[in-house]
């Protein structure tokens, strides 16, 4: 890849590999092995696979290879492995690179999956785990030092939207030789600031804003080859966490228009979000550049646009709040984000149900919370759908 190259250039062209064929668009290998033209030279390629060689679709595959050169340049590191799901990639990534008695130190807003296999299942195995106020500086500096073998946390959080100071972060884990690893999801890649700001790497659930369109799950972790390519592919392919080949070959497509996709999706995430504040219906509208947001200069100073998602909080509660998503008619109701079409999702009852009641209150989560994923339909249609909605609050 040309690294002259305009980030958009890189996603239309970045990583090809062709055919004998001489193929326009990328070839979709749906291969599970490859053949050898020896004894000899199977046994070289599983001594040491060279750089275009290829021994299982667990291990590597060429439509794979592909999307994986072409994110990691877009989002500029090094290089990337490609996951079944974002799951997936932060489990792998996070299992690969600690141990029993490593010490990491992380957001308490995480996504419940994330708090799952951090709390659950590696500290079962004897990581410790130390969970901070991802807003608040000082509390970071209290809690990273000498023994501390890894940071962890989502650059905005979700669904609250929390904004961290990510610079500041990533300057004191180096400061006592941690690695960082940042989960992007809500950044979306086009404005992702972690490699900017010196995270080492970089966690992207692709289902989102680089599929963008409800159709495949899938994953991604970027960061330095000797990482990927160390620990992070050993563990990922002895223990089956990657991408099949059609889902990296529909996500080499969708790259080709993520970045028209999610710039509008933000541009009207943001165009919403002024339009609702101060909505006699709700008590609170969020969204990371809008002036109401707590954090909203943090969040312009490390990016042009706060992603695709806002949230806003209905006045009543639970039952008020459900009347408003049962009135929608343009908006989908559904527990996923950064799709082509709008959805909202009542975090305290579905994606983030299983938190106990005291960590939905720390966090924010509160009964009249909506989070609102913005698609690709006309910003107009939608202010209209939601303010019909609240009529009924």
């Amino acid at each position: 890849m040309n690294e002259s190259w305009k980030k958009r250039t890189k996603l239309v062209h970045g990583g090809i590999r062709r055919s004998q064929y001489k193929e326009v668009s990328e070839a979709i290998f749906l291969t599970q092995g490859f053949v050898y033209d020896s004894a000899e030279q199977a046994e070289a390629r599983f001594q040491k696979a060279g750089e275009d060689e290829f021994i299982y679709a667990r291990y590597g595959n060429p439509t794979m290879a592909m999307f994986e050169d072409r994110i990691a340049g877009y989002l500029g590191y090094e290089d990337a492995f490609a996951c079944a799901s974002g799951m997936a990639a932060v489990n792998a990534a996070l299992t690969a690179l600690l141990k029993a008695g490593d010490h990491v130190v992380a957001s308490r807003a995480l996504f419940g999956s994330c708090l799952y296999v951090l709390q659950d299942i590696l500290g079962r195995f004897g990581v410790d785990i130390t969970l901070v106020d991802g807003t608040d500086n000082a509390a970071w500096a209290a809690a990273i030092g000498p023994d501390t073998t890894l940071v962890f946390l989502e650059s905005i959080s979700n669904p609250t939207l929390e904004v961290i100071d990510l610079k500041h972060v990533c300057d004191l884990a180096h400061a006592n030789d941690a690695l960082v690893l940042v989960d992007d999801a809500m950044a979306t890649p086009v404005f992702s600031y972690a490699k900017a700001c010196g995270a080492d790497i970089s966690i992207i659930s692709t289902t989102k804003h680089v599929d963008g369109q409800g159709r495949m799950l899938g994953g991604v972790i970027c960061g330095p080859k000797d990482l990927i390519r160390g620990p992070i592919e050993t563990y990922a392919k002895h223990t089956g966490g990657a991408m099949n080949p059609f889902t990296a070959w529909t996500h080499l497509k969708a790259l080709e228009t993520m970045e028209l996709r999610v710039r509008a999706q933000a541009a009207a995430a943001q165009q919403i979000a002024e339009d609702l504040s101060g909505h006699t219906k709700l008590t609170a509208v969020r969204y990371p550049t809008h002036e109401d947001h707590p954090q909203h200069a943090l969040a312009r100073r490390q990016a042009p646009a706060g992603g695709t998602v806002l949230t806003f909080e209905v006045k009543g509660g639970k039952d008020a709040c459900f009347r408003v998503l049962n009135a929608l008619e343009v908006v989908t109701i559904s527990n996923n984000f950064a799709d082509a079409k709008s959805i909202a999702t009542h975090p305290a009852t579905t994606t983030h149900q299983r938190l106990p009641q005291d960590q939905k209150d720390i966090l924010g989560i509160s009964d009249g919370l909506v989070r609102f994923s913005v698609g690709l339909e006309d910003p107009d249609d939608l202010i209209a759908d939601l303010k019909q909605a609240l009529e009924r609050a």
